[in-house]
């Protein structure tokens, strides 16, 4: 298995400004694409690559010591590869939620499993898989915060932290329009920020959340989820045989247990996380 990791993507179209909170204004994507032309690619030449995320714990992280890439995302990407082509090796990119869609219409990568929610815009753009899991957004505080709810921050002069690309930025302005929202490139810069007191809270997916709390002990999540976020694999709307093949897979290892095996795998020691709510 190869693992790739992409810095200093330069795209004209994500330069323009043509890409917002990781969805395209309008489809980018060459006239010339061939029909299921990356299915076809992956079948003859046995090789998949895939967009992960490589700093969110329990979903796709870089593990320091060993240089591998490991995750319920990740494993999932694997085991969907194989059930596609079992000759097939998985190749690993690393991406973030401001990339990944510029990537996948680029060629870069061939499909996107990465903490990516199905949303209406987004549909615009790409396909979406079935949803491989359900997730739903929520909010870190320090544990010294007095913060107990999204509610207690829909005031003036609360500070809520975001990642630049995901939904989540978005969300919240709705459920605290009174609040200021911060958007930050990474989930790393964002849990530094609330730490030191850049902010009152960090918001963006449960799971994220969870799998920053879990070895870190200034932090707590709380309220609760106040949204429903359904990940779903990603891939280019000339690839309908592919989405096709990837909800194949998923039903397979729904069916015969697998999917549930590595679902209580990453989530069935995690402090407040039931891992039989994110398969429903």
């Amino acid at each position: 298995m190869q693992i790739k990791k992409v810095a200093g993507l330069t795209l004209g179209f994500l330069a323009a400004g043509l890409f917002v909170s990781g969805v395209a204004t309008s489809p980018v994507q060459a006239e010339t694409t061939a029909k299921n032309q990356t299915y076809d690619r992956i079948k003859k030449t046995h090789t998949m690559n895939w967009g992960v995320k490589g700093d969110t714990k329990l979903m796709g992280l870089t593990n320091i010591r060993t240089g591998k890439l490991e995750g319920f995302d990740i494993d999932m990407a694997k085991a969907i590869t194989k059930r596609i082509d079992p000759k097939a090796k998985p190749e690993l990119t690393q991406i973030t939620s401001g990339t990944r869609v510029p990537m996948l219409l680029n060629g870069n990568i061939d499909a996107i499993i990465a903490t990516m929610t199905i949303t209406p815009e987004r549909k615009k753009v790409v396909d979406f898989s079935e949803p491989y899991f359900n997730a739903g957004q929520a909010l870190m505080v320090m544990k010294k915060s007095d913060v107990k709810s999204i509610k207690d921050l829909n005031h003036k002069g609360a500070r809520i932290l975001g990642v630049q690309g995901s939904n989540s930025i978005e969300n919240v302005k709705k459920f605290a329009p009174k609040a200021k929202v911060v958007a930050l490139p990474d989930y790393a810069t964002a849990l530094t920020a609330l730490e030191s007191g850049q902010g009152d809270a960090l918001t963006t997916d449960n799971s994220i959340l969870y799998g920053m709390a879990v070895d870190n002990h200034n932090v707590k999540v709380v309220g609760g989820n106040f949204t429903t976020e359904p990940y779903g694999v990603a891939v280019d709307k000339a690839d309908p045989k592919l989405t096709k093949a990837i909800n194949k897979a998923i039903d397979e290892m729904k069916a015969d247990g697998s999917y549930d095996k590595l679902a209580k795998k990453w989530f069935n020691d995690v402090p407040g996380m039931n891992w039989k709510e994110v398969t429903e």
